[in-house]
């Protein structure tokens, strides 16, 4: 049986995924509107049953797996890629720190 501690510990870690992922959406807007580009930029977030999906204007930007916060490329609308870029909760700043409305931080 699992403890009560490992289950808070899963529950607060699952609290901060979902607030850097819409910190992440933030910082995403945020750098194509330094730019000053005329038209409106919708990012928006789904959370799935695995990840968080943040959609910017039709297209999948991002995936963010819901446990431990792993940021993907996608690879299709529905799929992420294989390969993990970024962590949310271990250094969610490095992340902030390289994002582009474009999505090329996440190329390797």
């Amino acid at each position: 049986m699992t403890q009560l501690s490992t289950l808070v510990n899963n529950i607060n870690d699952q609290q901060t995924v979902e607030e850097n992922v819409y910190k992440l959406a933030e910082y995403v807007k945020a750098d194509y509107n330094k730019y000053g580009y005329q038209s409106d930029y919708n990012v928006e977030i789904k959370k799935g049953r695995k990840y968080y999906k943040i959609i910017t204007d039709n297209s999948v930007h991002a995936f963010v797996d819901v446990n431990n916060g792993d940021v993907y490329k996608p690879a299709s609308w529905n799929k992420p890629a294989k390969h993990v870029r970024f962590n949310l909760l271990q250094d969610p700043q490095d992340c902030f720190n390289k994002v582009t409305w474009s999505g090329g931080y996440l190329y390797l």
